[in-house]
């Protein structure tokens, strides 16, 4: 066995495979290129969605602080200009309109600046302490409740600004409540420059994905020719090496057979060397055959190497069954198959035989003795999907995502098969990809695995 084991040593160093390699075989060019295009775009967009965000709020800040400060400004003047309280009592009997107050501060008949140059959308209020209001100056004066502890806020469109009357009757003492002014201003001009500003944000963001896409789409393709062209290569090299290997092995073959058909030229001697030859020709004749069909997979698309004919499934399986009986028994395996009637799919009959016979080897070859292994068979909505259930030894959670890789003997606990190449389950999966299905597994160590196989039901009639 020693021969064997070095000989598919070196078959399986001479082709090239990884679990890269599996990956990309079944993913096109431009898919992957699509991907990394969508990757970059969708980060490129949250950066300019958070920048976008960032400039807005900056520029949304600074126009209302410079709102506010012009409304403070506003008040600052308007304090000293508060309408006087009646003669002879401390607060108003009822808030004075501005037809019967004056707003005067240095005698000169002018109000300060900048009450006299208001704009037009501009008001200011007074108040006294206790909230009820003792004049007002500007247009469109806002009817909202007076709040004393609001200092900036805002109601609708409009920004209000109120601060505190502090006065002093005398230098020595400290400076009393006379009341509260209030500013307000309406936001109508500066929702408008946002308004603009979202408007230029929408126009350049689309101008610039549209640049950005169209660049990284000619990067990504330029980025990913040296790959293509490497996997092409890798993939002829794969197909050319199990091909070029097939004559070679089957000279062996032919040679082995003739000493074999003639006992009495061996030496006794070299009768076991013989047979050790004869098994390693036979396990390097399967791991050639499994590689140049994994081969054939990758170089070419999918659908294209499956013969588009209806296959009775039920049928197929069935026979798997009835011809793996006997190492079943001689396992002392119990073996069992249940089909739901008449299924069928679309694709290749030698093929779905290779792939279900893959699947069933496996299960047999880590079912101990007194295990079961339920094979069944039945349509869900337009999917036929088939379960190879058994209650081996299982797999570990951490491995179940390498099952279907190309030469993965990783875990010890599968590793103590010597006449498997490690290719079985990569095939089955190459297999049903092929035919626009899927391969999943479930396992648990000490319990059992489920392969499970989905593919497209059709009518016989198709």
């Amino acid at each position: 066995m020693t021969l064997s084991k070095r000989c598919m040593d070196w078959v399986i160093n001479l082709m090239p495979y990884s679990n890269e390699t599996r990956h990309l075989r079944s993913i096109s060019f431009p898919g992957i290129s699509l991907r990394l295009l969508l990757s970059y775009l969708g980060g490129m967009m949250v950066v300019m969605g958070v920048s976008m965000v960032a400039v807005y709020q900056f520029f949304a800040h600074s126009l209302y602080q410079e709102l506010d400060q012009e409304l403070a400004t506003i008040a600052d003047a308007a304090k000293h200009n508060q309408p006087p309280l009646p003669k002879g009592t401390d607060r108003p009997a009822q808030a004075m309109g501005p037809e019967n107050h004056q707003l005067v501060l240095d005698n000169d008949g002018d109000l300060d600046l900048p009450l006299q140059d208001l704009q037009t959308d501009q008001t200011v209020q007074w108040f006294t302490p206790e909230g009820q209001e003792l004049g007002r100056i500007g247009h469109g004066i806002p009817v909202i409740p007076f709040d004393q502890a609001a200092q900036t806020s805002q109601q609708g469109n409009l920004r209000l600004l109120t601060k505190p009357i502090y006065r002093k009757n005398h230098p020595d003492q400290r400076p009393e409540l006379q009341g509260y002014v209030r500013v307000s201003a309406p936001i109508d001009d500066i929702q408008k420059e946002l308004n603009r500003l979202l408007t230029g944000f929408t126009v350049g963001g689309t101008i610039t994905v549209i640049l950005i896409g169209t660049t990284g789409w000619w990067l990504t393709r330029r980025s990913l020719k040296p790959i293509e062209r490497s996997l092409q290569q890798l993939q002829q090299f794969t197909a050319d090496a199990s091909h070029e290997l097939r004559s070679p092995l089957t000279a062996i073959r032919t040679a082995i057979d003739v000493m074999k058909s003639h006992p009495e030229r061996v030496h006794p001697a070299n009768v076991q060397k013989l047979a050790v030859i004869d098994i390693a020709t036979n396990q390097m004749t399967h791991l050639v055959e499994d590689l140049l069909l994994l081969a054939r997979a990758d170089a070419t698309t999918q659908h294209s190497t499956i013969a588009q004919i209806p296959i009775p499934l039920d049928e197929l399986l069935e026979d798997l069954v009835d011809m793996l009986q006997p190492q079943a028994e001689a396992k002392n395996v119990s073996l069992h198959g249940q089909v739901a009637g008449e299924i069928w799919v679309l694709g290749n009959a030698q093929e779905l035989q290779r792939l279900f016979s893959n699947l069933l080897n496996n299960a047999l070859q880590y079912t101990l003795p007194g295990g079961q292994i339920q094979v069944s068979c039945g349509r869900q909505d337009s999917w036929v999907v088939v379960q190879v259930a058994d209650t081996g030894i299982g797999i570990a959670p951490q491995y179940l995502g390498k099952v279907f890789d190309r030469f993965w003997r990783a875990e010890p606990s599968r590793s103590r098969r010597s006449q498997g190449t490690g290719l079985g389950l990569a095939i089955a999966q190459t297999i049903a990809q092929t035919h626009s299905g899927k391969i999943i597994v479930k396992s648990q160590l000490g319990v059992g695995s489920i392969f499970q196989v989905s593919l497209p039901a059709v009518s016989k009639k198709e």
